[in-house]
């Protein structure tokens, strides 16, 4: 049964769709107003005259494709003949021709023109390309604009992968899910998860983006053992591999470690720290604090390579190295320096210059080679 099509005179629509592109400041006063038409349809006038039992509602696009179906168990239509009222709606949104999405839930109401559907209490919504499925209590269905609302807690799931939010949208054409408020995701293969504000969903892409704080935690067992944190990121859920950006802090147990700077790639299978950028290590217990202008741990042969500017200090007598380059152990502490090394300690007051040196901080064993070396003893 296809709904009737009198003349569009539902003017608080043609509001909702100005207000939604509108943003920021406005983007509050756009949801409070979905958020009442959607209580106005609850409040609507319908006729008991106009019930129709097992009933199939559908709409076609200009071109003549199949744009929507809904079937129910009931539908019931304002006096107006505006909107009807479903029970037990289930659903499938075309896009081109071709069914992309099924939707269900308790009930709802369609607009007479079929261009916007609300769902409510039980919601789900399942994306036929990929088993992307929605899950929540409220959803706004605008398949003219090809996306959905959800509202009151929205829960997405995917092979592995498990995100929820306090609400959400989903452009269907574009793959992309937006959460918003209170933001979980969760990886199980590795076992991770990810809180922010607000967190972007690229499915067919397979990443998540935010450019909000956000938070990660890899667990073992249950038992948290790193925890990441930057103000903006990117995680690849194909690979694995976490992108941090702006204050950006990786906190790891085994080797216990801290690593910050404003760009840190972190391979969580692979167990690879990495940065193109300017980067500090501080390795505890031992006190130990490593900078260099971009490099890479190893975290399974916890061994650390520091290129451009080194420069390093710490141990038991607060030596300090300065190098091009620097590749450190952070289990012994022995290192190979090259490039203008400068090794100072002082206790018993020394300076070393030359070309290379190796040795371990722990116990003030350095070796200078390589050409042109410049011992000072320090009165």
């Amino acid at each position: 049964m296809k709904i009737p099509q009198p003349i569009r005179v539902f003017t608080y629509s043609s509001l909702v769709l100005s207000i939604l592109v509108l943003s920021g400041c406005n983007t509050n006063r756009a949801e409070q107003k979905l958020a009442q038409d959607a209580k106005q349809l609850e409040g609507e006038n319908f006729d008991t005259d106009l019930t129709f039992n097992s009933v199939t509602l559908e709409d076609f696009d200009q071109e003549g494709r199949l744009w929507w179906k809904v079937k129910a168990e009931q539908a019931t239509y304002s006096r107006d003949k505006k909107v009807a009222r479903v029970k037990k709606p289930t659903g499938e949104l075309y896009q081109d021709g071709k069914a992309i999405l099924a939707v269900a839930g308790d009930g709802g109401e369609i607009l007479k023109d079929g261009e916007r559907i609300f769902l409510r209490g039980n919601i789900v919504a399942k994306d036929l390309r990929d088993g992307l499925t929605l899950q929540g209590n409220e959803l706004e269905w605008q398949p003219k604009n090809d996306v959905i609302f959800i509202r009151n807690s929205i829960t997405g799931n995917r092979r592995n992968i498990k995100a929820s939010a306090q609400k959400g949208k989903y452009l269907t054409r574009q793959r992309q899910l937006e959460l918003e408020g209170k933001v979980v995701a969760q990886s199980k293969d590795p076992d991770t998860k990810l809180d922010a504000e607000r967190l972007v969903w690229f499915v067919d892409k397979q990443k998540m983006t935010s450019d909000r704080p956000l938070a990660i935690v890899q667990l073992k067992n249950g038992v948290v053992t790193d925890r990441a944190q930057a103000s903006q990121g990117e995680m690849d859920l194909k690979t694995q591999v976490l992108t941090l950006k702006q204050s950006a802090q990786l906190n790891t147990t085994n080797p216990p470690l801290q690593v910050s700077g404003n760009f840190i790639r972190w391979q969580i299978k692979e167990q690879l720290v990495s940065s193109t950028q300017p980067l500090t290590f501080n390795i505890s217990p031992d006190n130990v604090t490593l900078s260099g202008r971009q490099g890479n741990l190893n975290l399974k042969t916890k061994v650390l390579t520091l290129v451009g500017d080194v420069r390093g200090g710490g141990g038991p007598r607060q030596s300090q190295l300065v190098s091009d380059r620097l590749v450190w152990n952070i289990e012994t502490q022995q290192f190979q320096a090259e490039g203008n090394v400068r090794y100072q300690q002082a206790n018993p007051p020394l300076n070393l210059f030359g070309p290379r040196a190796d040795g371990t901080l722990k116990d003030q064993q350095v070796v200078v080679s390589g050409g042109r070396v410049v011992t000072q003893f320090v009165p």
